[in-house]
């Protein structure tokens, strides 16, 4: 039987397993028993699984397969260890990962989809286009594929879905991936180590408020005019900002976390004095924490990266609203694995 009429157990949340292994005459414990060797021993295959009888581990290779990425290539940054690995699905196409070290922390960043359908102007995933939706076996197995190259039982302290695409655009994915990740009998990655970044798909963020999962929120705003974002971001048009910021403020309020607001600054564009007094003002009363981000060059973009000036003189009036600024550090700028930087051929023959 080949994979494709396969059942690929990860990916699936316990109650899925629990049901499956019901209809092959098992037990409901022995989706206990998968689960632990899938996400806490990390198997590999079903030989593995000892405690497992050997009859019911016969018949999990015959209908059942474990998903792993295909890791093709593996660049690390010569300026500061960060390291991007580009993957390959089981059906040809391709995904980059990032992995990021900064003093305690291990931070796995993620991709939900390949490409990206939103057409964000200052970002080249949103100049690839859109394939497809990632699922959320090929979400989770970005991570695990990262811990098991990082070897040793070396685990990521901080995950992010910041990679390629709109992870709230796959929303059913991206929450099973995120259950998975933060269920103790799954990955468990505590909650508040993850954050999830959206462009401002106001529904979905009132979805995921709903929700009720205690993982962080970054809101890409980028603008401080819906005339600047519609230009720089074409689902302002759909999602303007008055719209977006009641949305994020509804969401931390529900479940008790700031959002973090993320602001791409762009020379000539959003980096003016206005802007970051402006910003202020939109902000004031959004239960929120402010990231600024200089733009990193990308490929076909005319878009500059402000001068460390400009970008100073704006984290200063924006710190009489939030105090604490912080500007982040570009990192693996060197190898295009920064913000706003992923892109790659969505198959091996194009």
């Amino acid at each position: 039987m080949s994979t494709e009429t396969k059942i690929n157990l990860k990916g699936l949340e316990l109650h899925e397993l629990e049901k499956l292994v019901q209809q092959w005459g098992q037990e409901r414990f022995r989706a206990r028993q998968l689960m632990l060797w899938l996400y806490h021993k990390r198997a590999t295959n079903f030989d593995e699984m000892t405690d497992i009888a050997k009859s019911f581990r016969a018949d999990l290779m015959e209908k059942a397969y474990i998903s792993q990425l295909k890791l093709i290539t593996k660049t690390k940054s010569a300026i500061d260890d960060t390291v991007k690995y580009l993957f390959e699905l089981q059906d040809g196409n391709r995904i980059e990962s990032v992995l990021m070290y900064d003093q305690n922390r291990v931070t796995v960043c993620v991709s939900t989809q390949v490409g990206c359908a939103q057409g964000c102007v200052f970002c080249a995933t949103g100049m690839m286009g859109f394939a497809r939706n990632l699922t959320s076996a090929e979400i989770i197995d970005q991570l695990m594929g990262i811990e098991a190259d990082l070897g040793g039982g070396k685990k990521a302290t901080n995950v992010v879905f910041m990679g390629m695409g709109e992870p709230l655009a796959n929303y059913k994915q991206t929450m099973k991936a995120l259950r998975l990740m933060t269920d103790p009998e799954g990955l468990m990655v505590a909650a508040r180590k993850i954050t999830v970044s959206t462009l401002g798909l106001a529904p979905k963020i009132k979805a995921f408020a709903n929700d009720g999962l205690k993982v962080g929120l970054a809101v890409s705003l980028n603008a401080t005019t819906n005339e600047v974002r519609n230009r720089l971001m074409p689902v302002n048009k759909r999602y303007p900002i008055e719209e977006v910021l009641p949305a994020a403020k509804e969401w931390a309020l529900k479940i008790g976390r700031r959002v973090t607001i993320e602001y791409v600054l762009i020379r000539g564009v959003n980096d003016s004095p206005d802007d970051a007094h402006r910003l202020c003002q939109i902000l004031h009363d959004v239960p929120s924490k402010l990231n600024l981000i200089p733009f990193n060059e990308i490929e076909g973009s005319s878009f500059q990266r402000p001068e460390p000036e400009r970008v100073e003189e704006f984290r200063e009036i924006a710190a009489s609203r939030y105090y604490v600024v912080p500007v982040r550090l570009s990192r693996g700028r060197d190898i295009v694995a920064a913000c706003g930087q992923l892109r790659t051929q969505y198959r091996m023959e194009t």
